[in-house]
């Protein structure tokens, strides 16, 4: 009698420290998930500022280029509306109508705004607030070429 009662016990210590055991494995996956959405937010806003710095004022193809579109969602739920292109002055002021004021454009900024990661382990669902990377490069050609006409990106 005294036997079966230890291996009674010895099945509920078990589930007890596995379900323990099983939280903290989760959890381990899933902080270096969002490390790596982390580092995937950082290359998505230098990438959409070195296409920014070359492209024309206005064009579409930074934020597609920093959401990745065109090679697939590297980054699940990341959008081109996640992405915004500023172009800034030689104070590092953000200029209100770009188009219009194209000579004191001297910098373009990238910055990754209202991107939200989910973590995923069990018993608790947690929401990172992932904004606020952002890259800044000096301005290039903006699209205009020695000769010839504009092109989009």
């Amino acid at each position: 009698m005294r036997r079966r009662f230890h291996k009674g016990i010895t099945t509920v210590e078990f589930a007890i420290i596995g379900l323990l055991m099983m939280v903290v494995v989760f959890g381990i996956i899933e902080f270096g998930r969002a490390l790596f959405v982390m580092n995937m937010l950082t290359e998505a806003a230098r990438r959409g500022a070195r296409l920014a710095a070359v492209c024309p004022v206005g064009d579409p193809a930074p934020a597609n280029a920093a959401a990745f579109t065109n090679a697939g969602p590297a980054v699940a739920g990341l959008t081109p509306s996640n992405v915004q292109v500023q172009y800034l002055d030689v104070n590092g002021a953000p200029i209100a109508n770009p188009g219009g004021n194209f000579g004191s454009i001297r910098y373009v900024s990238v910055s990754i705004v209202g991107f939200t990661q989910q973590l995923f382990i069990p018993s608790f669902m947690l929401s990172i607030p992932m904004s606020g990377f952002s890259t800044t490069l000096p301005r290039e050609s903006l699209g205009v070429p020695r000769a010839g006409a504009v092109t989009p990106c």
